[in-house]
């Protein structure tokens, strides 16, 4: 464990902490796609297949244990939540993401590090949380406004990929045999899908205004 992969860590449960409190302080799930919360649902799940065979430590077990149960629970507020799922936009989460699912899977049964189930999950995983975003995104851009918490979600969750990019420079620095070059790509990728929104997030901190994406 490092710096930066702890900052990642914390960046992430903190943009999942702001969601959870954007749903439950307004009773409302408007500006946030159902279909990222269930890419990332998705994510997680696959991912963390070796939740029951495989320990690394108490910090990793709950780590994983949390974005399962929280992603799960975002998603179930707003399909099934009485009061919350009123609030979802659907007429502007139009995002074919399925498309992303199927593509992601294709490309993890032909590029993996290793031709098992465990593996080609998980880098079914890693390929689909790069592009998961892209919902979220397209659903801000058409909304135009964008609520102060929508925002803060957004922004954190893209800073959670920026500490990676350290923490896996750091590894290649530090390690000797350090193999995860799938995550490496897919990050960077990840990443340069928020440079958008980072630049009119920050116009709209410095100019104490609200968020509002081109159309």
């Amino acid at each position: 464990m490092n710096i930066f992969r702890f900052a990642g860590d914390m960046t992430h449960l903190i943009s999942i902490i702001v969601l959870l409190l954007k749903i439950y302080a307004t009773k409302s799930c408007s500006g946030i796609s159902l279909k990222t919360q269930e890419l990332y649902a998705l994510v997680f799940l696959a991912r963390y297949l070796d939740l029951f065979t495989d320990f690394i430590s108490v910090y990793n077990t709950m780590m994983k244990v949390v974005f399962i149960v929280s992603s799960l629970a975002i998603v179930w507020f707003m399909r099934l939540h009485p009061v919350i799922k009123r609030s979802y936009d659907k007429e502007l989460d139009t995002f074919r993401y399925y498309l992303l699912v199927l593509g992601s899977f294709v490309l993890a049964l032909l590029i993996h590090e290793k031709f098992t189930v465990q593996e080609v999950f998980w880098a079914f995983s890693i390929y689909l949380e790069a592009v998961a975003i892209l919902p979220q995104l397209f659903l801000l851009q058409r909304s135009g406004n964008v609520d102060n918490l929508a925002a803060q979600y957004v922004f954190f969750l893209g800073a959670y990929r920026a500490f990676y990019i350290f923490n896996w420079i750091y590894r290649y620095f530090t390690e000797p045999y350090f193999t995860r070059w799938i995550a490496c790509v897919s990050g960077l990728v990840q990443t340069a899908l928020y440079a958008d929104f980072f630049y009119y997030y920050f116009i709209s901190w410095k100019n104490n205004s609200n968020l509002k994406l081109p159309a």
